[in-house]
């Protein structure tokens, strides 16, 4: 662990601003939301993909790996096996070769064949519209899930929440929980229900080119007047 420097002045001594909450907060949400909207609005899921199935597939493989990376690999994964049905019947060492850049790839091509394998088997091969049906899938949980209704169903049933939003979420002083099932419960109320897949992207593109996570650059924030985390 590095030790804190004692020639540094304390950062404590910069006052912080009062914990929001109630109308206060809603409102504080809101103006974050104005502003990211006027920064970026072309903001988008960055995943490549062509159809619900390819970006089932892609966000699985997005686990603890850039989408950079994922979208150098799905185009080869999905020109082998481009639908459920073909999937289904993968041979597992196939699919971790051409997975393998992504990490994890033999847990992941373990998903990706049983996620198939599910929808053949319960679905007619198709991705299922539906929250309950989508996290009974293997390797799908609530926030790839979320990505999945948010994205090629135009459905907002929840807030994608990965490290960049959960990060940001801490530092605008818009939630204290540190669990992402937690934060996303914090979050939807704060926000119009229509912007909530819109929300994510805002927050992700804000946390990869600005709202570092080891060096956040505060200066060139459009936030930081009104953030409790900017350095003064």
């Amino acid at each position: 662990m590095r030790k804190l420097s004692s020639k540094r002045p304390a950062a404590a001594a910069r006052p912080r601003r009062a914990r929001l909450t109630g109308a206060a907060r809603a409102s504080h949400a809101r103006e974050i939301e104005r502003r990211l909207v006027a920064l970026y609005p072309e903001a988008h899921c960055e995943l490549d993909f062509r159809s619900p199935f390819e970006l089932l597939c892609a966000t699985i493989l997005s686990a603890q790996c850039t989408d950079k990376r994922v979208n150098l690999v799905t185009p080869e994964l999905f020109r082998r096996w481009p639908d459920a049905r073909v999937l289904a019947a993968a041979s597992p060492t196939a699919v971790e070769g051409v997975i393998k850049s992504t990490g994890f790839f033999r847990s992941k091509a373990k998903s990706l064949i049983g996620m198939a394998q599910a929808l053949v088997a319960s679905h007619d091969g198709q991705v299922p519209p539906a929250m309950e049906a989508l996290t009974a899938l293997p390797g799908v949980g609530r926030k790839t899930a979320n990505v999945l209704l948010g994205n090629a169903f135009n459905q907002n049933e929840g807030i994608v929440v990965d490290t960049h939003v959960a990060r940001l979420a801490a530092r605008f002083g818009l939630t204290a929980e540190t669990d992402p099932v937690r934060i996303e419960r914090a979050l939807m109320p704060l926000f119009d229900r229509e912007g909530w897949a819109r929300l994510s992207h805002l927050l992700i593109w804000h946390g990869r080119r600005v709202c570092d996570a080891r060096k956040p650059r505060c200066g060139e924030c459009t936030l930081a007047d009104i953030c409790p985390s900017a350095a003064s």
